[in-house]
């Protein structure tokens, strides 16, 4: 079992650099090394590693909710509300209903087990979706008019709705009848009109435990101090979280993803300063999840079901997204003040399945369903065909789709500026210096800003006179400062305040440290006038440090 654990954590992250260093989403080298290491060709992950895979696959999930939810805006739902709630049921609806009279037609399914392959294959893939959304929100990229809010608050809701009608017809498929419902006063109500009541009570009750916890947690993290990190608050989030989505598999009357994505987003409204230092330490959870996760994924695809529904499940797939599903789009944005682009984002950006699919793909067949085999094909294609292609199609055409709008740094974990949406590069400071004490000062600064962000620092010296024994404690003093931080000294000659602004814009940085003289104080060579000058013409943040000794 170890064995195995290394395996995965180990293959899959470095698979999954692989494929970012070839411009590839990091799941789809985690979903590969899935593959290469499950059943069907290495055969190197243990049974027992096997049998928890759905364990250890809900963990995962519960953590990219609770990161949904202390990324979502009040505000921005409050805007869009109309569309988020639509974008939860009529997508879902419409591309499970053309699924199942595409599986009519294509694979002489009858009506019901077209409906129980629509309501696996609708069901959107939080795993992709949610840190794609989070990361365009990061970016400012449509949340404007809070696009990312309502496609996050839809998934969520649709999943819902589809698990329960895919838990209702196993039942009746399973069994040849499902239970109904028997009121005070003799009144019988079928499945079919006991489901409204079932989804309407998941989710209320869903989002009443959710604002539950997040009281609980905001009373024991926040007013008793039970905690002394943001390791500790994250620990005991995630288990209040994954103990929401447990008590909803025991007791189903509640969505357990519901619960714990409404307690982020309570934890916002009710105490921001935890939300965001839980944010920080779920985003951690995050890079250890994802790889369990998408390694499990790949390791539970049944490649040898595949064989001849490869083309018919293609067209399956096809007909769901771009008939069924393309029309829930339009009706859930029919009135909206979305534009045709911003409409049309919804192809790449609400379509990937993975997760759902993977967990319940496989019932049908375990359950003696007809065609059980066919479903399990399928589903296992719209993992390979649309994990990969959501993850990449999302970031790819966010810029081209949708409006760059203004940051709220209170709801999400900020990206740097100016970076790729597929490439996660690395924040550069630099430390403007010169030969005098006012060097250390500044060096500890940026030093101090380095280890609080996790940056890479660029040391500026602009040469103005010939003074080697000055050039070389000024080196042995960023030795020592920097030690412990990725750093590179240079060395340039001309103009101090231009060169200063122009190495900042050749190395891509994101902030400028450098020294202030007092008045008095005329040896060196960021003296008061080049500290201004280089004030008035950079468009990046200075943080000028003033000398103290002067």
């Amino acid at each position: 079992m170890l064995e195995s654990i290394i395996w995965i954590l180990l293959m899959g992250f470095f698979v999954g650099q692989i494929a970012r260093r070839l411009r590839v989403p990091a799941l789809v080298g985690m979903v590969l090394a899935g593959i290469l290491l499950g059943p069907q060709v290495g055969n190197v992950i243990s049974p027992e590693v096997l049998g928890a895979a759905n364990a250890l696959r809900t963990i995962a999930v519960m953590v990219i909710l609770m990161k949904a939810g202390l990324g979502l805006d009040r505000e921005k739902l409050a805007q869009q509300g109309t569309v988020a709630l639509r974008l939860g049921f009529l997508p879902a609806t419409c591309e499970a209903i053309a699924v199942a009279i595409a599986a009519m037609a294509l694979l002489q399914f009858d009506f019901l087990t077209g409906l129980l392959l629509g309501c696996i294959i609708g069901a959107e893939s939080p795993a992709v979706i949610v840190p794609a959304m989070l990361r365009l929100k990061s970016l400012g990229w449509g949340v404007k008019k809070g696009i990312t809010d309502a496609i996050l608050t839809g998934s969520a809701l649709s999943d819902v709705l589809l698990l329960l009608v895919f838990s209702l017809l196993l039942a009746f498929l399973a069994q040849g009848t499902a239970v109904g419902m028997t009121l005070p006063g003799g009144i019988t109500l079928s499945p079919v009109q006991i489901l409204p009541i079932q989804i309407m009570l998941q989710i209320t009750l869903g989002v009443l435990l959710g604002w539950l916890t997040a009281r609980l947690l905001v009373s024991l993290l926040a007013h008793q101090n039970w905690t002394q990190n943001a390791v500790q608050d994250a620990l005991v989030g995630a288990g209040f979280a994954l103990l929401l989505v447990v008590l909803a598999e025991g007791l189903p009357i509640f969505s357990g993803y519901l619960a714990v994505m409404a307690t982020g987003f309570f934890l916002i409204e009710m105490d921001a300063p935890l939300a965001r230092r839980l944010r920080g330490g779920f985003d951690g959870l995050w890079t250890i999840a994802e790889i369990i996760l998408f390694v499990l994924v790949g390791a539970s695809i049944q490649l040898h079901v595949l064989g001849d529904t490869v083309l018919v499940g293609l067209l399956v797939l096809a007909i769901g997204t771009l008939l069924g599903r393309s029309l829930g789009w339009y009706l859930s944005t029919l009135g909206s003040n979305w534009t045709l682009k911003e409409r049309l984002f919804l192809l790449p950006g609400n379509s990937a399945k993975a997760t759902v699919q993977a967990a319940i793909g496989a019932v049908p067949l375990a359950q003696g369903i007809a065609g059980g085999e066919t479903i399990l094909a399928i589903a296992a294609l719209s993992i390979l065909v649309t994990a990969p292609l959501g993850a990449w199609a999302i970031p790819t055409f966010a810029p081209k789709l949708l409006e760059l709008g203004e940051v709220d740094p209170t709801k999400v974990a900020m990206a740097p500026s100016g970076r790729s949406l597929t490439t996660a590069q690395p924040i550069i400071l630099l430390a403007a210096v010169d030969t005098s004490p006012l060097s250390t000062q500044v060096l500890t600064k940026a030093a101090e800003l380095a280890r609080r962000s996790d940056s890479e620092v660029v040391v500026l010296h602009v040469i103005q006179m010939d003074d080697p024994q000055g050039l070389a404690q000024l080196q042995r003093e960023v030795r020592q400062r920097l030690a412990d931080i990725r750093h590179r000294f240079i060395t340039t000659t001309g103009p101090v305040p231009e060169e200063i602004v122009r190495t900042a814009q050749d190395y891509g940085v994101a902030e400028i440290i450098m020294g202030k003289h007092g008045h008095g104080q005329m040896k060196g060579v960021l003296v008061g006038s080049v500290s201004q000058a280089v004030l008035e013409t950079s468009s990046l943040p200075v943080l000028v440090v003033e000398d103290r000794v002067s």
